[in-house]
């Protein structure tokens, strides 16, 4: 009987490593593909909470003050990007902006 469990045993494992599913070879363009999808995720949801914040800060009647300098601590303090350049910071404000449909009751230093 342990000789069958055994032997089961061994089929399992030897037909895990067979699919990959325990070793998968380590894919360098996958991996940067992956990095750069998170990077973009991460600049979106920085800018759309720099958004929401100065539509909350903003008194009745006066308009949203979204600055890219606010994105940017966005990005250093929740999701640990203190290097973003100022330029790419500002490309994903202006795409936020513009999808969010905050011309309305906003204003930005993006497009300067």
């Amino acid at each position: 009987m342990l000789v069958v469990v055994v032997i089961g045993g061994a089929f399992i494992c030897a037909g895990l490593l067979w699919r990959g599913r325990i070793r998968q070879p380590f894919a360098p363009g996958r991996a940067w593909s992956h990095e750069i999808r998170l990077r973009q995720r991460r600049l979106r949801q920085a800018a759309d909470l720099a958004i929401s914040r100065a539509r909350r800060a903003a008194g009745p009647g006066e308009p949203a003050v979204v600055r890219v300098e606010e994105v940017r601590r966005v990005l250093a303090e929740h999701f640990g990007l203190p290097d973003v350049p100022r330029q790419v910071a500002a490309e994903a404000l202006r795409r936020r902006y513009e999808a969010g449909g905050c011309h309305a009751d906003c204003v930005t230093d993006a497009f300067d």
